[in-house]
This record gives C-alpha cells, sequence and structure tokens, in this order.
C-alpha cells in the first residue's frame, strides 16, 4: 500500500540534531542533572558535562577514521558510560548499533559480524575480545566515566583516552546527525534464535519520541525511571528520546527490582516509571507492606509489551495510587497506539499515535468499518526503514505498510482493543478464537498469578482450548475449579478443555508469554 506522506500532522517539537540538543541543554542549565545510574551508587553526569563528553567523542571517532554514517557497534549492559557513548556517536553523526549482550553469544558474534561496524566499543564487563575476534575492524573498550582520574582503567580505554583531551576539544567538530540519517541498528530479540535487526533514521525516532510526550505530557521538570534495556526500541523511544528531546532527568537501572522500586522513587522524586505487565503482575501479587507504597511524586507508569486486563488495571491504580497507561508498540514500528495522560479507557491500547498511519484491514486487505476486527497495519515515517534477516537479506519497508501480525478492533470513540495474535488464533471447528480473551478471564481469578490459553490438534474439532496457569503464592487450585471459573464468564467453545499448572510461564526477555513453547510443552507430555 503506497504512503501519503503529506498526512503527518505539524510536529510540535521541530527536528534537531543530537548536537544542537545537546547544546541547548548545556547552555539552558550545565548543572542540571542529566542521568543516574541507580546501580553505581546513584553515579550521575550533568548536561553540561554530557554535552562536552559527546565534542570528545566525536573528535575520537574523527581522529580514528570514521565517517558520518558509518555504523558504530556498542556492546554493554545498561550504565551510564552507556548513553554517554551513544550521545556522542550520535552528535558525531554516526549510526549506533546498540546489540543486546543478554542474547546468546553465538547469535552476538554473527550479527555483529554481518552489521560490519566501522568500529566496535565494548565494556570490560564484557569477553570483548571473543566477541570481537572475528571483525576486520577495530574495536576499543571501556569503563568507568571517570575512572582515568583516579588511575583505575587502563591507558588504552576509551574515557583514558577522552580525559587527555582539553576542555572544548571537538567542539568544533561540524558534522552531526540529519532527519534521514541512519539512526540505528538494533536486534527485535535472540535468547534462543537467531534475531533480525531493525534498521531507523532518525526522523522515525524524533516523530516516536512526540507521540511518547504526547502520552505521557512529560516535560524538562520530569525525573524518569527505566530499567530496561536500551537495545530495546521501547526503552529508546520511552524513555531516550524524551530525555534528549526535553533535557529532563533521567535515572537508569540494569534491572527492575522490586525490593528497591519504591525506594529508588521516594529517594530520587521519580514522577514517571516504565512498566511491563509483568512488573505491574509483581507490584499486584506481591505488594510491599502498605506503608511502603506511599509514592506521592510518581504519577504516571505504563504498561507495554503485552496486553492488561482491566482489572489489572483497576487494581493497580488503586492499590498504588499511581495513574497507568497502556501503550502499545512493535520493534519494527515504534509506537502504535496509546492511553493519553488526557484521555484513556481501561482495556483498550488507547487511540493510534499521532505519528502513526494506522489501518485495520480485512482478510481482502479492505479497510474495516469502527467495531470490525482485522488485522492492524501501520505505516509512515515513524516506522523502520527496513529489516535485516537472520540470513543477512534486508527488506526495505520505507514505503510500506507494516503488517504486525496482531488483530484488533476500534471503536466509535477511535479506542482500540488488541484482541489476539493472528498465529495465535485458536480455530476450533472452524470458529476463530482469540485466546486473549481466555487469559483475561483467567487472570480474573484471585488465586491465579499468570496464566495463558493455547489451541492444541482435537481429532475432531481441529483445535481444542487448554489452558497453563501459575497460582500465587499461598493459594490452592485445582483444575476443576479453573474449569468452573471459565465456564462462568465463557460459552462452552471457548472454555478450557484442560488445565495445567506451572510454577512459572515461559516467556520471552520482554516479559512476553510464550505460546509455541507451551505448545511444545504439551506436545512433550502427550508424547512421554
Amino acid at each position: 500500500m503506497p504512503l501519503d506522506m503529506s498526512n503527518q500532522p505539524e510536529l510540535k517539537l521541530p527536528f534537531e540534531s543530537t548536537r544542537a540538543l545537546l547544546a541547548k541543554w548545556r547552555k539552558r542549565d550545565a548543572n542540571k542533572t542529566a542521568i543516574v545510574d541507580l546501580d553505581q551508587d546513584g553515579k550521575s553526569i550533568t548536561w553540561g558535562q554530557i554535552a562536552a563528553e559527546a565534542d570528545r567523542i566525536a573528535q575520537f571517532l574523527n581522529e580514528r577514521g570514521v565517517r558520518p554514517g558509518d555504523k558504530v557497534a556498542l556492546l554493554s549492559d545498561e550504565n551510564i558510560e552507556k548513553l554517554i557513548v551513544w550521545m556522542g556517536i550520535w552528535r558525531y553523526g554516526a549510526a549506533v548499533c546498540p546489540l543486546n549482550v543478554e542474547m546468546n553469544q553465538v547469535h552476538l558474534v554473527e550479527i555483529l559480524a554481518g552489521i560490519e561496524p566501522t568500529l566496535t566499543l565494548w565494556h570490560t564487563d564484557l569477553d570483548g575480545p571473543s566477541l570481537t575476534a572475528g571483525l576486520k575492524t577495530p574495536s576499543i573498550s571501556f569503563s568507568g566515566w571517570r575512572a582515568a582520574s583516579t588511575g583505575d582503567a587502563r591507558s588504552d580505554e576509551l574515557f583514558t583516552v577522552l580525559a587527555a583531551y582539553e576542555n572544548g576539544t571537538g567542539a568544533g567538530v561540524d558534522s552531526e546527525n540529519g532527519p534521514e540519517d541512519l539512526s540505528c541498528i538494533f536486534c527485535t530479540s535472540g535468547t534462543t534464535s537467531k534475531p533480525k535487526s531493525v534498521v531507523y533514521n532518525h526522523m522515525a525516532y524524533w516523530l516516536n519520541g512526540l507521540n511518547t510526550l504526547d502520552m505521557l505530557g512529560l516535560s524538562e521538570d520530569d525525573k524518569t525511571l527505566e530499567y530496561r534495556s536500551f537495545g530495546w526500541n521501547s526503552a529508546q523511544i520511552l524513555s531516550l528520546m524524551p530525555w534528549l528531546q526535553t533535557g529532563l532527568t533521567m535515572h537508569i537501572a540494569k534491572r527492575f527490582s522490586r525490593s528497591r522500586f519504591f525506594a529508588w522513587v521516594r529517594d530520587h522524586e521519580i514522577t514517571f516509571s516504565a512498566g511491563v505487565p509483568t512488573v505491574v503482575n509483581m507490584l499486584l501479587n506481591e505488594p510491599p507492606p502498605e506503608s511502603e507504597r506511599n509514592v506521592p511524586s510518581l504519577r504516571l507508569m505504563t504498561c507495554s509489551t503485552a496486553p492488561l486486563s482491566p482489572d489489572q488495571w483497576k487494581l493497580f491504580e488503586s492499590m498504588y495510587g499511581v495513574t497507568l497507561l497502556q501503550l502499545y508498540g512493535m520493534s519494527e514500528a515504534g509506537w502504535i497506539c496509546g492511553n493519553r495522560h488526557y484521555r484513556r479507557q481501561m482495556g483498550t491500547v488507547g487511540p493510534p499515535a499521532r505519528h502513526q498511519e494506522f489501518v485495520i484491514l480485512d482478510s481482502d486487505e479492505a479497510e474495516c468499518p469502527p467495531n470490525t476486527e482485522g488485522e492492524i497495519t501501520v505505516g509512515g515515517p515513524q516506522t523502520c526503514i527496513g529489516t535485516i534477516s537472520p540470513e543477512g537479506a534486508f527488506e526495505d519497508l520505507s514505503d510500506e505498510h507494516i503488517k504486525t501480525g496482531d488483530l484488533g478492533i476500534k471503536d466509535d470513540d477511535g479506542f482500540v482493543t488488541v484482541t489476539g495474535r493472528t498465529k495465535d488464533l485458536i480455530i476450533r471447528g472452524g470458529v476463530n478464537i482469540a485466546p486473549l480473551e481466555i487469559d483475561n478471564v483467567l487472570m480474573q481469578n484471585p488465586k491465579v498469578r499468570e496464566a495463558a490459553a493455547v489451541g492444541v490438534p482435537d481429532r475432531i474439532y481441529g483445535e481444542e482450548v487448554i489452558a497453563y496457569v501459575a497460582v500465587k503464592g499461598g493459594e490452592t487450585l485445582g483444575e476443576e475449579e479453573v474449569k468452573s471459573w471459565c465456564s462462568d464468564f465463557l460459552p462452552d467453545f471457548k472454555a478450557p478443555k484442560r488445565v495445567f499448572f506451572m510454577d512459572d510461564l515461559p516467556k520471552s526477555d520482554r516479559g512476553k508469554v510464550r505460546r509455541g513453547d507451551l505448545k511444545e510443552i504439551w506436545t512433550k507430555s502427550e508424547t512421554d
């Protein structure tokens, strides 16, 4: 489907380069804290410091023969140094490739070689020599920012080299990123199988950042919290871009910590925190004592990567007094839909994002009328420009609407409900059943911690519905009790015919239940 590029609404913030933004925030208030690393005892950097470091990195890249537009691989877990380096790469006008270091190392090495970076920068916490051994281009390690001044860093590490530069070094390097320039190449996942890579330009990031600002209403006065990998598109567009576009203060951690979360929020007066269903469920199922839940500064949390049931949503808000916003996106498209801080509807993923060409198509690829289920497709300049397959083939998506694989309905008020995945549909006796509807019923049971329905082969109906359930700690639950619960809310043909219990359901590194794994578990149990 050809795109009408003239349909984009007026930009609330005109595009600016990373170089221009860093200079702007340094001029506004050089001493304002830009980033706080919660895993390094609150180690922080100001906007003035990060702008100066980015200039030094620009000079370093220029001296090393990296050209604007070249690809620079960035291998690191989440820390303040990673983001300093990232900003330096963007400030220079090169593209960053922040590969997820949690993925299978064999795949990581293969993907790194396939990207063919001009330079690779790796954190000393990793086995950099092994990861970069097959590359024909140079690599350099980095460790603690400012470690050179204490004598704790090797002389050939990046920040040691940068420390030798005089103040103002690199400020005269006039290269910078433009809206159509290559911005980032990242991987979708890859814990068990080799993933594909997604390619973005800077305008796509800019528009997705504007979508986040529209949904959350963030400003320079906010203090945000992100504890997910910046190798994921979600963390990049939910946290990194609004931080860069507004000059707010961002707090980062390597992982979510239930025991530390509320202390983080109270001690640093966090106003907004990222969220995913796993975190929301953890806070619902294992809440801290009521006396520890008082976090008056926290006005907003989000939930994305998987749908959230209305009952979970309501319970969370009543338990913590924090507004929760369900958002919806994907690696290849950025934000697709999102509830707004000024307009929301529980049980939905909100209206389509402001900078998104959103269409629901039927099986004949005609646009569905309101209240009719079809496949969600998205397009426009805020989507990726292409993907790279595990085999290295590039697919150009710059003039295409992307099929998400998600089924959805848009109501008369413009709110969208995701009803399931096309590949997850259970076809029982010729009738399509969305497992998400069954999941939501199961999750309403107060004894259930997590649950998922899947379809398995059946000789009569083609497929039959079964469910896997994890029970909350301290509770007991039997198969007949679960089946009885479902029969009160679902017609017989949708109700699970078998229920299996697990300690934890298999999930991806983003917290999504792997229904395919559940089907494999069922198949193995039937053949054993």
